[in-house]
């Protein structure tokens, strides 16, 4: 599907989320840096996991409100708390101020998400949606190119000033979501009329998700998620103390007089933008390629790559075999993004589509919880330790997918 023949809403949205995660990857690799330089490594790693678990319940939440009261609503309610909250974050003047902020943005990102991947789904024909899937990613991913490098020096040295162009761009697409994006949720007739108090919509809301885990291919799902999750999010948590700790300074080129040389944190930031540029250039392509493999083979493949490509870390210090390595982490996640949306898009009942997105983001949620758990154990722990914990995380996560697809309904595994 070319881009110029897509729904509004979809180029409105696509713009919008490639500008913020443009500014998004400016600040958010060195949030597990900044946090163990003033409070300590083990304080940092309990601390990351509690926006994990906001995540849960702003997933869940957001999920139910998108299919009760519509995609819209619940796009605007998450991405103006994004705005409000980024505002905190650059008026702080304490270190737990920022903390809080940073939980404020999380849980806007987790209302807001279930709710705009529906809205794809009500959009899009299933047969083009993985490749809708994997041009949201790379756009989104669009600023993972740059945005580390730059954000190595603003970060640190402009803070208050990126914050405050975060906030803007934040608050310019609310407001272009509430002028310009319609409402997309499918008119179902439901068999009884809604009770709208608060105590009936939590109820209702428990129930519907307790239906949704009690199926056992999806909580299969949700468990296999959440295991390549924890070795995912290593990019963004372990590698970046592991570089700082154990990578020195070193000179890439040489000619002459004229040279390159790098710190722990520029080769650590380079690797983001590496990474970053890798997905933005092949995530389309590859997604092409690999057009007729099966869900089940690409989600393997894609927790394979990403396991074997963190452990190969812990076996250097120099910085060309890692920016090689991270080719390898890429290539893993590069698979995954957009075969996870598309595999839920097609299981998901109609009606039901918001709820299991919410659901479906459980995986990265809890994913996102368990992975700080590196951090904290690598203040007692030598490197290969933690690489190999995250190299089983991968490992079991292609078995579970293994036995999903075993028990999947023949019509749900194309």
């Amino acid at each position: 599907m070319q881009w110029l023949s897509w729904d509004s809403n979809l180029k409105i949205r696509l713009i919008g989320e490639t500008l913020f995660n443009m500014l998004f990857w400016m600040y958010f690799p060195f949030l597990t840096i900044y946090f163990s330089d003033a409070l300590g490594l083990i304080e940092a790693g309990i601390m990351m996991t509690a926006p994990s678990i906001i995540s849960i319940f702003g997933s869940m939440i957001g999920g139910y409100i998108a299919d009760q009261f519509g995609r819209r609503t619940i796009m605007l309610i998450g991405s103006f708390m994004q705005a409000g909250f980024f505002a905190l974050f650059a008026l702080s003047f304490s270190y737990w101020i920022d903390y809080f902020a940073f939980i404020g943005i999380s849980l806007g990102k987790s209302l807001y998400r279930p709710a705009s991947t529906a809205m794809v789904a009500d959009l899009v024909p299933k047969e083009k949606r993985r490749s809708v899937f994997a041009t949201f990613a790379s756009a989104k991913n669009l600023g993972a190119v740059f945005g580390p490098v730059i954000g190595a020096v603003l970060f640190f040295q402009y803070r208050v000033e990126l914050l405050w162009t975060c906030t803007l761009v934040t608050l310019l697409y609310s407001i272009a979501i509430f002028f310009m994006i319609r409402e997309t949720m499918p008119l179902v007739k439901r068999a009884r009329e809604q009770n709208n108090t608060v105590i009936s919509v939590m109820k209702d809301q428990w129930v519907s998700y307790s239906v949704i885990l009690r199926d056992k291919v999806f909580f299969l799902y949700i468990i296999g998620g959440i295991l390549i999750t924890i070795s995912i999010m290593q990019l963004d948590l372990y590698l970046a103390l592991y570089v700082k700790n154990y990578v020195p300074a070193q000179m890439l080129f040489a000619m002459e007089e004229w040279s390159i040389t790098l710190s722990s944190e520029h080769v650590f930031g380079w690797m983001i933008g590496l990474n970053g540029l890798l997905f933005v250039l092949c995530v389309i392509p590859i997604t092409r390629i690999l057009e007729n493999w099966s869900d089940r083979n690409m989600l393997i493949l894609s927790a394979c790559l990403s396991g074997f490509g963190m452990f190969l870390v812990g076996f250097t210090t120099s910085a060309w075999l890692l920016f090689g390595i991270t080719v390898i982490l890429t290539l893993g996640e590069i698979i995954h993004s957009p075969v996870v949306q598309n595999f839920v898009s097609k299981y998901a009942p109609e009606n039901a589509r918001g709820q299991y997105m919410g659901a479906s983001d459980l995986q990265f949620s809890i994913g996102r919880f368990i992975a700080p758990l590196t951090v904290i154990l690598s203040a007692s722990l030598p490197p290969i330790l933690i690489f190999g914990f995250i190299l089983l995380c991968a490992l079991t996560s292609s078995l579970i997918y293994v036995l999903m697809f075993r028990i999947l309904p023949e019509n749900c595994s194309a």
